[in-house]
């Protein structure tokens, strides 16, 4: 018989459903190459020597629906929250990344947060295309 994980606090966020792209960032992308817009993912690590710009990150893939892991932007995800994660398919690919405490996962949180915001708003220098569906530019929906 298996042995059930036990449940840790990870960092859950969505992708981004549009993303700019190409030149001065004119063009836009559902999701990205791995995720579709709005999917769920969890953040199992960052990479501190590039300020947290890039992580890894578990969650279904695009094409075949089944679980990934994969190094993404920072930037694509989005409304960073700390979860304790129940799945056993996302703990056994957690097993080699950090424990964290509810505590540092809402911290860690926030920071993400706070860097994904930064990211996306200079990582395409030039002026939004109107009409613009990057994060930043639609509307919240309610509920």
């Amino acid at each position: 018989m298996d042995d059930v994980p036990e449940p840790t606090w990870l960092v859950a966020a969505n992708v981004v459903r549009w993303r700019r792209y190409g030149d001065l960032g004119q063009e836009f992308r559902p999701g990205t190459k791995a995720f579709r817009g709005g999917a769920k993912v969890y953040v199992l690590d960052t990479y501190p020597g590039t300020a947290d710009e890039q992580l890894t990150a578990v969650g279904h893939g695009r094409h075949t629906g089944g679980w990934i892991t994969i190094d993404t932007g920072t930037r694509h995800l989005h409304t960073f929250r700390s979860q304790l994660v129940y799945s056993p398919a996302v703990l056994r690919r957690c097993a080699a990344a950090p424990s964290r405490t509810r505590e540092e996962a809402v911290e860690l949180a926030e920071r993400l947060d706070g860097i994904a915001r930064h990211g996306r708003h200079t990582y395409h220098s030039a002026p939004h295309p109107d009409p613009c569906l990057c994060h930043e530019c639609l509307p919240v929906s309610p509920g």
